[in-house]
């Protein structure tokens, strides 16, 4: 009896350790998987694509994956990098131009994940293009096979606007001092703001100081007149961009008053399509249901297996 009673301690220790541990599992399994993580510098802001293609196979889809790649190594030390890329056999035609830019103040590892993010996606929405652009929150990847570095170029790609907030004059003044204050800024990155007013400006550090200055002045420029009363803008031109909000806005969860212009690169040989109402909305609900099904798929497993052991439990004392 001493043996079979300390035998059925030991087995029973066992089991409630097990089950303990698995429910503090299975709910910290629930609230990540229900619980998905988001990054903001990955919310998509534009996209273009260059209508001409290049052939699979060919030296110049080695160089496009060349330049890709060397982005998103280059962007776990540096937050801007420029390259030109040309492999062995390679034509003069067939040489592929790429930048990558992040914002100003992410750390190198969230500049890293940007750029990566941001490669993929261009993988899918300009496959096989010998061109292609893509602006998330947090970073600015592009590719060609024209030389664009070092030149400027003031076309508007995208505008946003946020709702009226009427006359305020208060409001409208701090705006007013954010935009000044980004206009003095004289750095590739600028940021700051007049009270609950926020503001940034950037522009492509492949500029010269001067040009970047001129290009985020007409930024500025258009915003505020085009965005006039609204509670947020955002002006992206090609070579750079100018934004402000108030705190608690997110511009990202509302496309406001878009425009877009049809040719925004005219000094090139081709065009570019260009998608500024890119919408992940769709993806992240059948994430999120699909993180849900399996949450209840491992709970319910987990309660078979509870209760499997809980049976045997009983069992072994009704043989004492």
């Amino acid at each position: 009896m001493i043996v079979s009673l300390s035998r059925t301690r030991e087995t029973n220790m066992p089991v409630q350790a097990v089950s303990l541990s698995s429910l503090f599992g299975f709910f910290l399994t629930i609230f990540v998987l229900t619980h998905p993580s988001t990054s903001t510098t990955d919310s998509f802001e534009y996209s273009g694509c260059s209508k001409l293609k290049y052939a699979q196979g060919t030296p110049y889809e080695s160089n496009v994956n060349s330049v890709l790649k060397s982005l998103v190594n280059s962007a776990a030390s540096s937050n801007f990098n420029n390259f030109k890329i040309s492999v062995p056999g390679s034509s003069q035609n067939d040489i592929v131009y790429g930048l990558f830019q992040c914002r100003g103040d992410l750390s190198n590892s969230d500049c890293r994940d940007c750029v990566a993010s941001s490669v993929s996606q261009l993988g899918t929405l300009c496959c096989d293009s010998t061109g292609g652009a893509l602006q998330l929150e947090g970073c600015f990847v592009k590719y060609d096979n024209i030389s664009f570095l070092g030149v400027e170029d003031k076309t508007v790609v995208s505008k946003k606007c946020g709702p009226s907030i009427g006359y305020d004059s208060d409001s409208l003044t701090r705006r007013d001092a954010t935009m000044n204050s980004l206009a003095a800024g004289g750095q590739y990155f600028r940021n700051g703001g007049s009270g609950k007013v926020q503001g940034m400006a950037q522009c492509t550090q492949d500029l010269s100081l001067s040009k970047c200055q001129d290009c985020i002045t007409e930024a500025i420029g258009r915003l505020r007149s085009e965005c006039g009363s609204a509670a947020w803008g955002e002006m992206f031109l090609a070579t750079c961009y100018a934004r402000y909000s108030e705190r608690g806005d997110n511009s990202n969860n509302d496309h406001g008053n878009n425009y877009y212009n049809p040719d925004p690169y005219p000094y090139r040989d081709h065009d570019y399509d260009y998608d500024h109402d890119h919408d992940d909305d769709n993806d992240n609900d059948v994430e999120r249901i699909l993180a849900i099904l399996i949450g209840l798929i491992a709970g319910i497993a987990l309660i078979i297996f509870v209760l499997y052991h809980i049976r045997k439990q009983f069992e072994h004392k009704g043989c004492k």
